[in-house]
């Protein structure tokens, strides 16, 4: 959870704000998941929620107390807190015409889309961080998810277990192991398990 002790003045931030951007590309750079053409998971941390409440703050030129603990309220819930991971799963069509037919045919993707670890139950996000914003005649483009872990999965997780990840909808089939610099990612935001 941030606070406002975790966040920089507008005036110092405008000074350290190219380091600090480079610092966060680099951090995102293994927080990212393509699962297939077109789609990825983004992984969120305490430093990519911290640059988003940075900007918002520079952009809006916040600099009163209240107006900083409104942007940290709205992007706090997004950090995970040792047991979960927070994403934000995109579909990504960068021409309007086929992304519309797309999220038409993917209706339901985001309830097919699953992590597994080793052979433990699969984990199926949780969608209360999502907006309503699909229909029953397609889907959103952007999807807020959490994968809530049990401490049987982090403990095999800690332990070298596998992890996968899975969309099994009709129209769009993936099953990949996670890449090794991801997952090492994730399980940093995990608290050890006793």
């Amino acid at each position: 959870m941030l606070t406002r002790a975790d966040l920089y003045s507008l005036e110092e931030y405008a000074q350290i704000r190219p380091e600090f951007r480079r610092k966060v590309i680099a951090h995102k750079a293994n927080r990212r998941l393509p699962l297939g053409e077109h789609a990825a998971l983004y992984f969120e941390s305490a430093l990519t929620m911290q640059y988003q409440v940075q900007e918002m703050l520079r952009i809006e030129r916040i600099f009163e107390q209240a107006g900083i603990q409104e942007e940290l309220d709205v992007y706090n819930p997004l950090i995970p807190d040792g047991n979960n991971w927070k994403a934000t799963f995109m579909l990504e069509f960068p021409d309007e015409h086929e992304r519309r037919i797309a999220l038409r045919r993917l209706v339901g993707i985001e309830q097919k889309l699953f992590l597994q670890i080793a052979d433990t139950a699969p984990v199926y996000p949780i969608y209360n961080e999502d907006l309503d914003r699909s229909t029953e005649d397609k889907t959103a483009a952007v999807h807020f998810m959490r994968f809530e872990l049990s401490p049987v999965q982090i403990m095999a997780l800690q332990n070298g277990a596998e992890l996968r990840a899975v969309i099994d909808h009709p129209a769009y089939q993936v099953d990949l192991k996670v890449p090794d610099p991801v997952r090492q990612a994730l399980l940093a935001d995990l608290q050890p398990v006793n």
